[in-house]
């Protein structure tokens, strides 16, 4: 009886040790489960907010090194897109010019998208100081698809007129850029303010100049239209132009004669800048070559040359080249109304008069600057 009641306890502590044994099993695979579940799930959600790898980092770098994911993601569409296009040398798109002046343009809003988000606004790097009616607007439409630049769209005016609001309002005017972007303004009034050499180079002594100069004959003429255009009840070319035509006196204290004296305006810049600083733009070539133009102001500006031939025609109504078409608009960039008009008739006389009182200034300015405009 004893060892019938042995035997049955044994099997039930049997059971009962094989019952726990089986449930403590279960218990540790049901909590490895989900301890798994929960690190895999842990690990998703933290390899979301990674940056994705760049499967084309080891290709060109097109904005430069950014820190945040969310500019990875768009190098990375850069990159894709270049991809997509075949090689990323812009100047041997040859077979293409649509698509290489689509792509630069796509470039050029991936870059502003991203500078709007990420850049800071910071002081120019590189000022288009002059000159009035020399072609300013144009180098700055023209240089402003150039992904690697933002550019002010308005003249501040501050080293002429503002100065006295001071450096932080001006950098606030400035467009965000990248620290891979340059930074840009134009005010063709600076060059011939005596003060402005001064004041930029308190700002910063490296600051890169770019000059646009033209015929000072043909400059004078055109400035005399634009102001025409306003004030139609101003006197004569001829009247202002000269104190005493007759004996061929012309009247150095009116401004659009003065502003075409370069060489006068020039000996002040270069008491601050070096000269390597300084480009000279010729007004001249702008219109027949832009494209060659503009390469030797992204080589100044140390750019990649982006800005070729595909980017321009030439606009026969205005006399003027303009951007083609980009993907993103229905019309070319052509400069506004007030650009290309058709000059008051001047008498030739008067040219040649004016052209012999020029000559020995023009002459001083192919000297200085090393290159020979040919107004003469």
């Amino acid at each position: 009886m004893a060892h019938r009641f042995l035997s049955s306890t044994n099997r039930i502590s049997a059971r009962f040790a094989f019952i726990f044994t089986v449930s403590l099993s279960c218990t540790y695979l049901c909590y490895s489960i989900i301890f798994c579940r929960s690190t895999i799930m842990t690990k998703q959600g933290y390899d979301g907010k990674r940056c994705p790898p760049n499967k084309n980092a080891g290709g060109k770098k097109l904005l430069g090194k950014l820190d945040d994911c969310a500019s990875l993601d768009a190098r990375s569409a850069l990159e894709e897109s270049a991809a997509r296009r075949g090689p990323s040398d812009y100047r041997d798109q040859s077979k293409s010019p649509a698509s290489s002046d689509n792509h630069s343009t796509e470039l050029k809003l991936k870059n502003m998208s991203v500078a709007q988000r990420y850049g800071n606004k910071k002081l120019p790097n590189a000022l288009i100081v002059g000159v009035k009616k020399g072609g300013t607007r144009a180098v700055l439409e023209f240089i402003r698809i150039h992904p690697d630049v933002r550019a002010l769209g308005t003249e501040p005016h501050f080293f002429d007129r503002n100065y006295d609001r001071g450096l932080d309002w001006y950098r606030g005017l400035m467009p965000r850029t990248l620290d891979s972007q340059i930074t840009l303004e134009k005010t063709p009034s600076y060059f011939v303010t005596r003060e402005a050499p001064r004041r930029i180079s308190s700002m910063s002594h490296e600051t890169k100049l770019i000059i646009v100069v033209r015929n000072p004959v043909t400059r004078a003429i055109s400035d005399y239209t634009q102001t025409l255009s306003k004030k139609p009840d101003i006197p004569t070319f001829e009247e202002l132009a000269f104190k005493n035509r007759s004996l061929g006196l012309v009247d150095t204290s009116w401004n659009a004669i003065r502003i075409g004296m370069y060489i006068l305006h020039l000996e002040n810049w270069l008491q601050y800048f070096r000269l390597s600083q300084l480009h000279f733009v010729s007004g001249e070539r702008l219109i027949t070559d832009p494209a060659g133009e503009m390469g030797r102001v992204q080589d100044f500006l140390g750019l990649k040359r982006i800005i070729t031939d595909k980017h321009f025609y030439f606009n026969r109504t205005k006399g003027f080249p303009c951007l083609k078409k980009p993907e993103s608009s229905s019309q070319p960039r052509c400069l506004g109304k007030s650009k290309g008009r058709t000059h008051v008739q001047i008498d030739q006389e008067v040219i040649e008069q004016l052209r012999e009182f020029y000559r020995p200034f023009n002459v001083k300015f192919y000297e200085t600057v090393g290159q020979d405009f040919r107004w003469d």
